[in-house]
Parts: structure tokens; sequence; C-alpha cells
């Protein structure tokens, strides 16, 4: 069996496929609840998040022009969510919230020190400002080009590059902080 594109399942469920959508869903859904976490820390918020996207996905779906990939479309949304999520709810959640408990016995070590890096990022990145936030989840988490980017966040590639070695440059500082006072 083949796997249809975005655009066959979009046309499928503008016309009423509830099937068609679900499988739209289904092949983002995971990409987004990331998102949400990693720019929320919160599992809770980062569900509520997700469904914020997905909702406004729906009811937008008609006005997707093709122009660009379905996913960058679909991540400008979630970025506009999130934005909205952080004017709606302006303090920060521990990020100990959204820790897993993790069998150490069966995980071979680099897996756990990989791990303990990712949160360690993850909980720097709560000290940057959301549009510097936002671009590092976007090019490091969900592997977009400056210009997607760009067009999702609806601002020049060169603010964009600016956002990110800005963001880049404060997280060195906050991790090296962080590095140094565990000592």
């Amino acid at each position: 069996m083949f796997e249809q594109s975005d655009e066959q399942l979009i046309k499928k469920a503008l016309k009423g496929n509830k099937t068609a959508w679900l499988n739209l869903v289904k092949r983002y859904e995971k990409s987004v609840f990331n998102y949400g976490l990693r720019m929320t820390s919160n599992k809770d918020d980062a569900l509520d998040l997700m469904q914020e996207v997905f909702i406004s996905v729906h009811k937008s779906l008609l006005n997707y022009s093709g122009e660009g990939t379905f996913r960058a479309w679909l991540f400008r949304i979630a970025s506009f969510r999130c934005v909205e999520f952080y004017r709606r709810k302006r303090p920060m959640q521990e990020l100990s919230s959204t820790d897993e408990p993790v069998c150490e016995a069966v995980l071979p070590e680099s897996f756990l020190i990989s791990q303990q890096q990712n949160r360690e990022l993850i909980e720097a990145m709560q000290g940057l400002p959301i549009n510097q936030k936002a671009v590092v989840e976007l090019k490091f988490f969900g592997h977009f080009t400056f210009a997607e980017i760009a067009e999702q966040l609806d601002i020049s590639t060169n603010t964009v590059k600016s956002r990110l070695y800005t963001a880049l440059d404060k997280l060195k500082i906050i991790l090296e902080d962080s590095h140094a006072s565990a000592r």
C-alpha cells in the first residue's frame, strides 16, 4: 500500500473525508507535540497547544494555498499559537514536569548522556525570549531552512539568522554558567 501525499490528504479532507483528516493529524501530531513540549516545557501545555494548532489548521485548511510545504505552513500556525500561549500564560513552568522516569539499567550510557544533554538544552532554552526560542526550535528540532523559518514567522531571513546567533550566544552562556555552578 502506498502513502498518500499531504496534498492528496488535504484535498480529501476538504471534501469531508474524516479519515484523510485523521491521517494528516497522525502524520504530524508527534512533531507538533514535541515542538510544543520544547517550547512550553510542560506536557499538558504541549497537548493543549497541539490541540489548538490542529483546530486552527482544520479551520484554515481551505486557505492553504499549496505554496511551500504543508509542514512549513503547519509549523507557521504552531508558531503563532505558541506566541499566543506565551501571551496568555507568562510564568514559566518547571522543566521537571516534563521529565519521564527512565529505567537506566536497559539504556546504554551514550543514550543517557544524550538525554541529559537534551534536557539541559531544553531547560536553557527556557531562558530565551520567545522569538529567539522559536527560531532555535524550528532550526534545530524542526530542521527548517532559514527561508522556511522566515516565512513561518513572517520575518526576513536576516532577522532569523540574527535571532539564531543571538540565541546561540545566550545558550552558550547559560549552559556554561550551569556547568560552572554544578562543579
